[in-house]
């Protein structure tokens, strides 16, 4: 017995790195317990760098609010705005969890254009004293590459139906027809925002131009304008949603080590790529 006790230590001090390898595999993929003393009752969902696709966020908010352990939900966002479409997604998602559950954004360190637009509305809106906040407007952009075409030798060919169908080309100069129906696009798009944050946030519509016209606010001067609550830090925020939660006992919900390593990974990449151009789409 004792033999083969010498024989694995032996083995083991001459494979150490091998052995601290396994047991960190182990650590980060064996399934964790998910039974707790207590079991979480509220749940933090991050909405981290450039909106370009919602589906993730929107699953998580779904299951927040199906979830009747969960009480109160804490939105916590960093973000400059992105694609129109999923920042509409997350926004009409946080409308129904807060139609069932409290919500609180928390601007921790950008919540603008269509980040601000994900966040109208949930219950409270704070702010870290440092953030920015608003950039309520609509973009749409594409370069004329026409002049560098002709010197590559490049002569776009085109065939299509339809008057407007090649509005936003890059490949030429747009036409006064197509601008003026981009321009139109873009405004109906706007309409909708400033439309959206108004009824949200209990804002007067005919005075958007104080709050929206992509106007950009440190925290104190959102707050003066109605676009937020509060100013204040995480833990003001926690304690904002633990009050409107009304739990006793707050138990927020841990991810898994390895899910949340990958989500940080992937958070740090989303937030490298802040500058990131959208091609020919309306941006928030």
């Amino acid at each position: 017995m004792f033999k083969g006790i010498s024989a694995l230590l032996a083995w083991m001090g001459r494979h150490f790195k091998g052995v601290l390898l396994l047991i960190l595999l182990l650590w980060l993929f064996l399934p964790k317990s998910s039974t707790q003393l207590h079991p979480a009752n509220l749940q933090e969902i991050e909405l981290f760098g450039p909106i370009v696709d919602a589906r993730t966020i929107v699953e998580s908010i779904e299951e927040a609010r199906k979830n009747p352990a969960i009480k109160g939900v804490l939105l916590n966002v960093n973000s400059p705005g992105g694609a129109v479409p999923p920042s509409i997604e997350i926004s009409y998602a946080i409308r129904r969890l807060q139609a069932q559950k409290p919500v609180v954004a928390y601007a921790s360190g950008i919540m603008a254009s269509g980040s601000y637009y994900s966040s109208i509305y949930a219950g409270d809106i704070i702010a870290n004293p440092g953030a920015i906040v608003g950039s309520i407007g609509v973009i749409m952009e594409s370069a004329n590459l026409e002049a560098l075409l002709a010197k590559l030798g490049v002569k776009p060919q085109v065939v299509k139906e339809g008057t407007y169908k090649e509005a936003g080309t890059p490949t030429r100069a747009w036409t006064p027809q197509e601008r003026a129906e981009l321009e139109r696009l873009t405004h109906d798009t706007y309409t909708l925002f400033v439309s959206d944050v108004a009824k949200a946030r209990g804002l007067e519509l005919n005075a958007s131009n104080r709050y929206a016209d992509a106007h950009i606010f440190l925290a104190s001067k959102a707050k003066e304008v109605g676009l937020i609550d509060a100013v204040g830090t995480l833990e003001d925020a926690k304690q904002t949603l633990i009050k409107r939660s009304h739990v006793s006992l707050p138990q927020w919900q841990k991810k898994d080590r390895f899910e949340s390593f990958l989500e940080r990974l992937g958070n740090k990449v989303l937030l490298q790529m802040q500058g990131l151009l959208y091609g020919l789409k309306a941006s928030l």
